[in-house]
């Protein structure tokens, strides 16, 4: 049955389908004359008879028709009946034409026209896929075959590699990627093989080529989770930090706490968690203030012009040489940085050791100690606005024009204060003594909700969490 036909029959069926319901479509029927031969014997050497039962039987042979009538007059083929399908049917006509001493064919042929509703081509292509599905079955089979084999070689290899890479000194993570990496790279070979055993050559070679392509995307797609975590892999193959050191990373200061596959974990001077994300920490210039325990303090002190400078330096350097937390090595200085417009400026260095101490208690320490130790010496500190004290008052006198003049008094400045409201203590209650606080904030992490998932890539590469640098060490 022809395309057009079937449109026709839906159609009529949607019009009118309380008729159609009941009806039987019969035969198509046309009649359809081959174009005559280019030359045609005016005697012929084959008989109509003999064209007649040569035509029939090798149609009957066929089993394609049904009711046929081959009749022959003079050299002409009537064709007669019901043929299956529309190809056997010019096939018949085809055969009378080329059959010797035939002038023409007229091909009565009929095709039956199926029912709306047949279910014939669909049953015929649900036997076609079941033939192809049993006909593929060899193949499916083989290919599971060779996936299996290709998972448990994966999971092997990359068992292996994990084994292998661990009597190398490389960082975990770097030792999983490349685990990992080999597992895949085995399946992709599996697959490669069920591709091209299919017959799916060019699949087979989208398979491999592909795989690179899928990681650019991917790369482009999701860029910032690339770059933290290759920057992830390099840290930790190469990590300029240490868990517990004191670090100033993009304008950010803690300790460090943890480093995953995202970000950097550090835990503030204030207690609080701050994640730097590990693409930033990489690019970033990092101050390291745990690498050398020593760390120098400096603070500015001014003295007065009537002071002598040398008296001065040696007063601060005996408040330094006598402080348990200042080290003699490096030695301290006591250096005069400028002259101002009321005072002479005293700068003094002095250094600390960063693991035990406090910087910021040691410095309030150093700076109260140093000003008590001027007092006593009766060195004055005067303020940029100089102050002139007057004790006997300012005398006035009433000249002849009845003005009044001042006279000139000599100032006198005010004497130093007793050093005795100074404490001479090397700390004071207020200071809470001159330790570092690194331990506490430490067991405030272990105490407090880890904000970072995932196994702390430096923790694993050294083994051991080392003791947190002391917060004096900035």
């Amino acid at each position: 049955m022809s395309r057009l036909g079937v449109l026709c029959v839906v159609a009529v069926v949607t019009m009118a389908a309380p008729r159609l319901a009941s009806a039987q479509p019969g035969p198509k029927v046309e009649s359809e004359v081959a174009a005559p031969r280019d030359t045609v014997d005016v005697s012929p050497k084959a008989r109509d008879e003999e064209i007649d039962a040569r035509l029939e039987n090798i149609m009957r042979a066929t089993s394609w028709f049904a009711d046929l009538d081959v009749r022959v007059q003079d050299g002409v083929v009537f064709l007669a009946g019901v043929v299956d399908t529309d190809e056997h049917r010019l096939w018949a006509a085809e055969l009378a034409r080329r059959t010797q001493d035939v002038a023409a064919v007229v091909n009565q042929l009929a095709v039956p026209t199926p029912s709306v509703f047949e279910l014939e081509p669909a049953t015929r292509a649900l036997r076609e896929l079941g033939r192809g599905v049993v006909g593929a079955l060899p193949l499916l089979m083989f290919a599971i075959l060779v996936l299996a084999v290709a998972w448990l070689m994966s999971r092997l290899t990359t068992g292996g590699m994990r084994r292998l890479l661990q009597r190398r000194a490389l960082p975990p993570l770097l030792r999983e990627v490349l685990a990992r990496v080999s597992g895949v790279a085995v399946m992709i070979v599996g697959l490669y093989i069920v591709f091209r055993v299919a017959g799916l050559t060019t699949v087979a070679m989208s398979v491999v080529g592909g795989t690179g392509l899928i990681g650019i995307v991917l790369g482009i797609a999701f860029r910032e989770i690339s770059e933290n975590f290759l920057a992830s892999v390099f840290l930790s193959l190469q990590p300029p930090f240490r868990p517990g050191d004191l670090l100033d990373i993009d304008e950010h200061t803690g300790f460090v706490d943890r480093l995953t596959t995202r970000a950097t974990v550090l835990i503030s001077l204030e207690g609080n968690h701050i994640q730097i994300p590990n693409s930033k920490v990489y690019r970033a210039t990092i101050r390291n203030y745990t690498s050398n325990p020593n760390r120098r303090e400096v603070f500015t002190v001014g003295i007065g012009y009537d002071d002598a400078i040398s008296d001065a330096q040696d007063v601060a350097m005996g408040v330094l040489r006598s402080h348990p937390a200042v080290l003699t090595e490096p030695e301290p200085w006591v250096l005069v940085d400028s002259l101002g417009a009321a005072t002479v400026n005293l700068r003094i260095y002095f250094w600390l050791d960063g693991t035990t101490h406090s910087w910021l208690k040691v410095r309030s320490s150093v700076i109260r100690l140093v000003k008590r130790a001027f007092q006593a010496s009766g060195i004055s500190m005067p303020d940029e606005a100089r102050e002139l004290v007057f004790p006997q008052g300012v005398p006035v006198h009433l000249t002849n024009d009845g003005e009044a003049a001042v006279s000139a008094a000599a100032p006198v400045q005010r004497p130093p204060r007793a050093p005795e409201t100074e404490t001479a203590d090397i700390t004071t209650s207020a200071e809470g003594g001159l330790s570092s606080e690194a331990d506490q904030l430490r067991d405030q992490s272990r105490n407090s909700r880890a904000p970072e998932k995932g196994d702390d890539l430096l923790l694993k590469s050294s083994g051991t969490r080392p003791a947190a640098a002391s917060e004096s060490s900035r």
